[in-house]
This record gives structure tokens, sequence and C-alpha cells, in this order.
């Protein structure tokens, strides 16, 4: 229960997010999605090594969310 739970959660914070952003996305924004998928689908893949897949990607999505955003925010700039 606990999983279906924390998948719907998960499920509903990115719908949310990808239907908050403005259309064209931004640089920015663009980056903290794809930073998002791909810091939850590795923490997901790190997790299920050790049996904690859904832990896993509750930590490594915002974690990727963050590293995307800036790396887009940097692309942005120009950097």
């Amino acid at each position: 229960m606990k999983r279906q739970v924390l998948a719907l959660f998960l499920v509903f914070s990115m719908v949310t997010a990808l239907v908050g952003c403005s259309y064209p996305l931004t640089t920015r924004e663009g980056g903290a999605i794809v930073g998002g998928l791909v810091g939850a689908g590795s923490g997901a893949a790190i997790g299920s090594a050790t049996g904690h897949a859904a832990a896993g990607a509750a930590v490594g999505g915002p974690l990727g969310l963050i590293v995307g955003f800036l790396i887009g925010d940097s692309l942005s700039r120009g950097y």
C-alpha cells in the first residue's frame, strides 16, 4: 500500500510540474524536467539493487531536478 501511495504521489508531482511550466519550455525548465526524470530513473535503478527502488527514485528525482535546473540555467546564460 505504501508503494502505491508513493508511486501515485511521484506521478502526481511530475504531472503538476509539467502542467505548471510555460510553453514553450525555457532552457531552465527543460533542464529541470530532464534532470528530474534522469535522477528518478537513476535513483530507482540504484535503489532496486538494495531493494528500495521507490526510496531511490524519491531521493534521485529532486536531486536530478536541482542539477538539471542548474545546468539549464547555465546554458541559458551562456556560461
